[in-house]
């Protein structure tokens, strides 16, 4: 650039004519450019070291004197150039160099600023970083706390696992299936003095109207007379969470037995006041008391008994089903009370439970859950607990329903609606749903309540029948036994499967029976055991699992609303089978048992595929293991 400006002034000096200057952009080309190489070369220094700020602070500085000082240099040369007598486009031409230039300082400027920021952003990435690594110490802490807290809880459950079994909570179990007898006991007791209840049905009919009734509606009336119970059930069953919840597990149970008397009596005074409405009413008013005691015990049971017995406790109810069951079987025969006479007193037996279970629970404790956590009453939970366990050390008990309040904090207190609603809760509540309809849909309530005249049918004659349905109720007490140890050896499940599988397998077997009865005599025979197997099997799974499972689904938040919705699903199918077997027998005939094989099928196929083994698990553990599915 020196050199161009001296041979300008010689040119002028010695009057020759002026050469031809650089174009303005050729001067550009000469300065600029090797500038701007100049910075870029340190910046790319700057990236690739970026580390290094103190060297790039200083690069940049001496970047800045240099290009400040060519800029005066250069504004002095122009200054003289402009002060002389010069071409317009010379003057044009150092013009627009001085512009650039200028444009060239603010792009270095705004290349520091852009550093600057650079270098901000740096020490903003640092400090995060440092946020991070103190999150990631945390997670650690926290680690280990959930890893000390699950191995707090592991020692607690081992400690509940080795509770045992106390008088004090073998009589409150004793007391609260009292109940459950006397569901089995109303179950049974109408199917033995059918005949007798049809001729009496028949004797008043003609005493009002002055004609004989038709044997269809005779037949109508009695099928009335046994579904009606069911139908007192339903309603039962569905106001047992709000009784649960509203009186307590044992208050409910005490004021029930107001309604047990009631009914029976009823129906013990139903021939005496020649009105067989009064056996409707009454079969109706017992049917809401065992509505509301198979809501209740189980409820009740699987609240005060230890995590490990709870299986083995839970099956007692179906042990009082069974028992309840084969007395009103006995009883029923035609050498005791099963004559045109002593029918009435073997309906109105049923008083029997009610009054002694008046007179043992109320020395018995509440539920220490429903204490707990529905009544935050902690001093008498623990007085409870005491009792039950037969000692002062319940700490590992608290702790754990503490555990459980904590897991349904949010649920505590939950509505049939919500419970619904509730994705965490919806599949535990279809696996209650259908574990109940497993239960009633699997063709024992069939076998129960017309298991004379279907062994009649077979080819038995009515005495053998009776005896044959004697001996129902006795392998269902026996199989029932059998089933307490295995409860919570084998689990809820893989018994429940064994259980649907042999119903299947049996059910067929008495379809065949039925086909070839007439053609090989000792086929009936084939019938008799085919159908005792099938109670066998019943008695192994579905007769007890459905009760005691739902129960153990649900911690203490929903689970008065749970068994309501699925106590009211068992008595709905109770009823439908009640009502429609006699008119199936008479559509499909020998092949009656097939609907109910098919529904075998199913039950066991949904067992298998969404059933989860609860044995051994705490409540929260349970629910727990649901909100992980649901996660997934």
């Amino acid at each position: 650039m020196r050199q161009s400006c001296h041979r300008l002034l010689e040119h002028q000096q010695a009057g020759e004519e002026e050469p031809p200057l650089y174009s303005p952009i050729d001067r550009i080309s000469v300065v600029p450019d090797h500038v701007a190489r100049e910075a870029d070369t340190k910046l790319t220094r700057y990236a690739t070291t970026e580390e290094d700020e103190a060297t790039l602070r200083e690069l940049l500085l001496s970047l800045q004197r240099q290009v400040s000082v060519m800029s005066m240099n250069l504004s002095q040369k122009l200054d003289d150039l402009q002060r002389g007598d010069r071409q317009l486009e010379t003057t044009v031409a150092l013009c627009e160099i001085r512009t650039q230039l200028q444009e060239l300082t603010k792009s270095v400027e705004s290349c520091q600023s852009e550093v600057s920021e650079v270098k901000r952003d740096m020490v903003a990435i640092k400090q995060e970083l440092d946020t991070v690594q103190q999150v990631k110490e945390e997670i650690e802490e926290l680690r280990e706390y959930v890893d000390r807290l699950e191995e707090h809880s592991q020692r607690r459950k081992l400690r509940l696992l080795e509770q045992g079994l106390t008088f004090f909570l073998s009589y409150a179990i004793l007391a609260a299936v009292l109940g459950m007898l006397q569901f089995g006991y109303n179950t049974g007791v109408i199917n033995a003095p059918g005949r007798n209840i049809e001729n009496f049905m028949k004797d008043v009919y003609k005493d009002r109207y002055g004609r004989d009734i038709t044997e269809e509606t005779v037949k109508r009336l009695y099928s009335i007379a046994v579904s009606i119970f069911a139908i007192g059930g339903m309603l039962g069953g569905f106001s047992g969470g709000m009784i649960a919840n509203r009186f307590g597990r044992k208050g409910g149970l005490l004021l029930n037995n107001i309604l047990g008397i009631s009914g029976a009596s009823l129906m013990g005074f139903t021939k005496i006041s020649h009105c067989y409405e009064m056996l409707f009413f009454g079969r109706f008013i017992i049917g809401v008391n065992c509505g509301l005691n198979t809501s209740l015990v189980p409820m009740y049971i699987s609240e005060i008994a230890p995590l490990n017995l709870r299986g083995g406790l839970g099956t007692v109810n179906q042990l009082a089903v069974t028992v309840g069951l084969l007395l009103s079987q006995v009883l029923g025969i035609e050498q005791i009370l099963g004559t045109d006479d002593g029918w009435p007193i073997l309906l109105g037996l049923a008083i029997c439970p009610a009054i002694l279970q008046l007179l043992l629970l109320p020395a018995c404790p509440e539920s220490p859950r429903y204490l707990l956590i529905t009544r935050q009453w902690e001093e008498e939970a623990r007085r409870a607990l005491r009792r039950l366990r037969a000692s002062n050390q319940v700490e590992e008990d608290i702790e754990e329903m503490r555990a459980e309040e904590r897991a349904q904090q949010a649920e505590a207190s939950i509505s049939m609606r919500e419970l619904l609603c509730s994705p965490t809760l919806r599949a535990p509540l279809l696996i209650g749903v259908v574990m109940q309809l497993s239960q009633q849909l699997s063709g024992i309530n069939a076998v129960f309540y017309y298991s004379t005249s279907l062994f009649t049918s077979s080819g038995l004659t009515e005495e053998a029948a009776k005896f044959a349905t004697m001996g129902i109720g006795a392998i269902m007490v026996g199989m029932t036994l059998v089933s307490l140890p295995l409860m919570d050896r084998t689990g809820r499940r893989t018994l429940h499967l064994y259980g649907l599988g042999g119903m299947f397998i049996f059910s067929i077997f008495i379809t065949i029976s039925f086909l070839i009865k007439e053609m090989i005599d000792w086929m009936s025979y084939l019938s008799v055991v085919s159908t005792l197997s099938f109670v066998v099997f019943f008695a192994v799974g579905p007769g007890s699992i459905p009760w005691l499972i739902t129960a153990e689904l649900f911690s203490q938040g929903p689970r008065p609303s749970a068994m309501a919705i699925a106590v009211l699903v068992n008595w709905m199918a109770n009823f439908v089978v009640g009502i429609g077997f006699p008119s199936m027998k008479a559509l499909l005939e020998n092949y009656t048992f097939l609907p109910f094989s098919v529904f075998l099928a199913i039950f066991w196929i949904f067992t298998y595929k969404k059933v989860p083994e609860t044995k051994n698990k705490t409540f929260e553990e349970i629910l727990a293991l649901f909100r992980n599915s649901n996660g997934r």
